[in-house]
Formats: structure tokens, C-alpha cells, sequence
């Protein structure tokens, strides 16, 4: 079960991807090179696991500006002395159009160990990964990339009920996940309590989730547009990410008094 707590995390980032179900050009990224946002991941009241999100300037592309987006998860406590995790999830992306030029990822999971290298040609829609040459539709992306478009896309007409559809490509192909938005609340973190978008994505039960697990998402609503918090049920028990630390943001994060 241990090694299932960054999977929280990836879901989180794929999930504010769900803005619109047209993919509009962003006008503006509403983060900047230096934002650094840390999570922990409990299992009951036990941390089982950290996240780290952090945005360099990465090295131009053709002429391109970009950033080099990096996500490191890795279990911590006694969960990393029964089974260790560390991953690293990056994505190079275009500092005007935020999409994606390459993807990797290094995963070491106990003994098990995975790496993957993908290239995505906007242009020509394909995406050349370790298993092949995949054909696209439109724009497309990583998890990680996917969450940094998304940040900046216009939310301001959608309505509690609302489902949208998100394309994403993963391992060895495109894939859809359903999202549906729930409603603003005011949530409670690590660093403060934050007015926040709420949605709820799709989760398919088996090894990992139960039947009827719901995963939720909280997201500030403001203009930097973080995740402060997630929970998601599991066969035993839940996991919640919570927000322990945030830095380097490109507008104020206030917290509500």
C-alpha cells in the first residue's frame, strides 16, 4: 500500500486540468521560476509520504524560453523504513504556450525501478515515447505540465455539476479522465485556512480503491490556483495531502483570518 501515496499526488496534478472542456491558449502563467510547494501525504494520522513541486528556468528550446518543472515524492517515517519510494517526475515546458517539449520520470519503488523519456511534437501531433509513436488530438500533455496549463485557464463560468473530460498520456498511451466540479469551500492546511474550488475526479476501484471511493480535491480560489489539500478512500483506510509549505509564488497567497 505504501507505494500507492504518490499516486495522490499525480492525480492531484492531472486533475486541475479540468477548467474547460475546450483547452484554450493560456495568456499568462500565473507562476513564475522559483515557486516551491511542499505537501505530506497521511495515511490516518501517520505521514507516509512527502511532495515537493518546484519551477526553474529551464534551457531554451529552438529559441523558446522555458521552465523546467520538477515534482519529487518520497516516503517518509516508518513507511520509507518498510518500503522505500523516490520518484522524480519532470516536464520542460514553453514559457509562452506552456506546453510541454519533454517529459521524464525515474521512479524507485522498493527493488522496482522504472524510468521513461517522452517528446511530444505539438506541431505534428505525436508524442515519442519509450514504447512507441503515439498519434494526438490537440493540445496534450503530461501530469505535470497538465496542472501548470491549467493554473491559468479561465474558470469563471463554471457552474457545481459541471463534467469535463481530460486527455492526458501516460506510460504508453492517451487517456481520458472524467472530472466533475463540486462546489467552493473553505478548507483548512498546514500553513492556514483557504476559500477553495472543489472537484471530484473519477477513480477506477480495484487493488487500490474501493467501490465506492471518492478522491477530492482542493484548490485555492485565487490567482495563484494551488492545490491545498486532497483525500481519497482506500480498500483500508484514506490518504490526505495537505499543503505544509509554499514559497516564490507569483501573487499573495492569503490566508483567511
Amino acid at each position: 500500500m505504501k507505494k500507492y501515496f504518490l499516486l495522490l499526488l499525480l492525480l492531484a496534478l492531472c486533475c486541475t486540468m479540468s477548467f474547460g472542456q475546450e483547452l484554450k491558449d493560456v495568456n499568462e502563467a500565473v507562476f513564475k521560476a522559483g515557486e516551491e510547494l511542499t505537501y505530506k501525504f497521511k495515511y490516518g494520522i501517520f505521514t507516509g509520504a512527502e511532495g515537493h513541486l518546484k519551477v526553474e528556468d529551464g534551457e531554451a528550446i529552438d529559441g523558446h524560453a522555458t521552465y523546467h518543472i520538477i515534482a519529487d515524492g518520497n516516503t517518509a517515517g516508518s513507511f520509507d523504513f518498510f518500503y522505500k519510494v523516490r520518484n522524480r517526475y519532470e516536464s520542460i515546458v514553453d514559457q509562452k504556450t506552456l506546453l510541454p517539449y519533454l517529459y521524464t520520470e525515474t521512479r524507485k519503488e522498493g527493488s522496482w525501478k522504472h524510468t521513461d523519456k517522452v517528446k511530444y511534437d505539438q506541431a505534428g501531433n505525436k508524442i515519442i515515447a519509450n514504447k512507441g509513436t503515439f498519434a494526438t488530438k490537440g493540445k496534450t500533455f503530461d501530469f505535470v505540465s497538465a496542472y501548470y496549463f491549467a493554473r491559468g485557464l479561465d474558470i469563471s463560468k463554471i457552474k457545481i455539476g459541471d463534467k469535463f473530460e481530460l486527455p492526458y498520456f501516460l506510460d504508453d498511451g492517451v487517456y481520458t479522465l472524467s472530472i466533475t466540479y463540486a462546489g467552493k469551500e473553505i478548507v483548512s492546511s498546514a500553513i492556514g485556512k483557504f476559500n477553495c474550488l472543489k472537484f471530484n475526479p473519477t477513480i477506477i476501484a480495484g487493488r487500490i480503491f474501493k467501490k465506492d471511493s471518492k478522491l477530492y480535491l482542493w484548490i485555492t480560489d485565487d490567482n495563484n490556483r494551488i492545490p491545498v489539500k486532497a483525500n481519497v478512500g482506500l480498500i483500508i483506510g484514506s490518504v490526505t495531502m495537505d499543503l505544509t509549505a509554499a514559497k516564490g509564488l507569483k501573487y499573495p497567497l492569503n490566508p483567511i483570518k
